[in-house]
């Protein structure tokens, strides 16, 4: 039992290489989640003195461990400023860079705005002066494509529960070859067990104590999943309905759509502020009335709201996935549209 389940781990590693282009299965260790991905990644690799860059449209998820090595290790931050839609200019990181730079962090797609970040041009630039990328991939793996070569990610952070369709508790952290980090947990792996220090092979380095090996099983099923359908048709599938869903609430008198305009490259999100009630409010509604289920507030990603003029307000997201349907938009749209009637007459 032991060697078939180790086997699964193994084919899971397989199978997300195959996903991102990642030559060797073994530079992936799994996580809990994108969230321990990045703290891995973020506290194993800055250093006393380091400057890091990061983008004004970041998750607390790299917002608080580079405000805490702020006030332990002397790290300074950077957050390159995005327009009110998420984006960000290769221009203004270029702009950041400092000689003590060693890493920039950037946000594949806001969890907010839904602004696809050109991560591939960000990674050229970097490349050329030796500075390390670290990509959150949170809203985009499975979803949209992800290329580490082609892009020139140095280290990917993922989730196993969105895209991918698996479990949650499970997510993952890729790192390059020849890049080391400090392990952020020290204890048991099963190899190299008479050593006092943590093993130096990959991935036993960067997972310590006993593995989900359930949640890591059902990630396998999701991903193998994703590769049969393939990330060019659950993303064109999610394009389409998520113009469907903006053309539709655009239509709806006193709500704001936050992030790219209809037509410009998204994620499967779309963020909103309504003029006529507070987005909690609307949450409850939709989950006590219709029985739709959406996040408002801000997010965990108050940088966001900042850049899009909402942190005042926060704001009703809605997410679709490949299982969506044009009838549940349908429903959704309606839905607005009584509410709104509701408010304003």
């Amino acid at each position: 039992m032991a060697v078939r389940a180790s086997r699964v781990f193994f084919e899971t590693r397989r199978h997300l290489a195959k996903l991102f282009n990642i030559r060797d299965p073994n530079d992936i260790s799994f996580a809990l989640n994108t969230t321990h991905a990045l703290n891995v990644a973020i506290k194993g690799y800055v250093k006393d003195g380091d400057h890091v860059i990061c983008t004004a449209v970041e998750h607390n998820a790299v917002r608080r461990p580079l405000e805490y090595l702020k006030t332990r290790r002397n790290v300074r931050v950077t957050y390159v400023a995005a327009d009110e839609t998420g984006q960000v200019r290769v221009e203004d990181v270029r702009e950041a860079i400092r000689p003590n730079t060693t890493l920039a962090i950037i946000n594949h797609s806001s969890n907010l705005l839904g602004a696809v970040l050109p991560v591939a041009e960000i990674g050229e630039m970097l490349k050329e002066r030796g500075i390390a990328l670290l990509v959150d991939a949170a809203q985009t793996a499975g979803t949209y494509p992800v290329d580490v070569e082609k892009m020139g990610i140095d280290m990917l952070a993922f989730p196993g529960h969105k895209g991918l369709l698996g479990p949650q508790g499970t997510g993952g952290l890729y790192v390059r070859p020849g890049l080391e980090l400090e392990p952020l947990l020290h204890g048991g792996t099963g190899s190299q067990s008479e050593a006092a220090e943590q093993p130096s092979v990959r991935p036993d380095r960067y997972e310590a104590g006993t593995p989900n090996t359930v949640g890591i099983a059902g990630l396998n099923e999701g991903v193998k999943f994703v590769l049969n359908e393939t990330v060019e048709r659950i993303h064109r599938k999610e394009w389409n309905q998520i113009q469907k869903l903006m053309e539709g609430l655009r239509q709806i008198p006193g709500l704001r759509l936050l992030g790219p305009a209809p037509g410009i490259t998204r994620t499967g999100i779309v963020s909103f502020t309504a003029a006529f009630a507070d987005s909690s409010e609307i949450a409850h509604i939709l989950d006590q009335s219709y029985g739709i289920a959406v996040r408002a507030g801000y997010h965990c990603t108050p940088l966001a709201h900042e850049t899009a003029k909402t942190l005042d307000t926060g704001a009703v997201r809605a997410s679709i996935g490949y299982f969506t349907t044009d009838a549940e938009i349908d429903d959704f749209i309606g839905a607005m549209k009584e509410i709104s009637r509701y408010y304003q007459t």
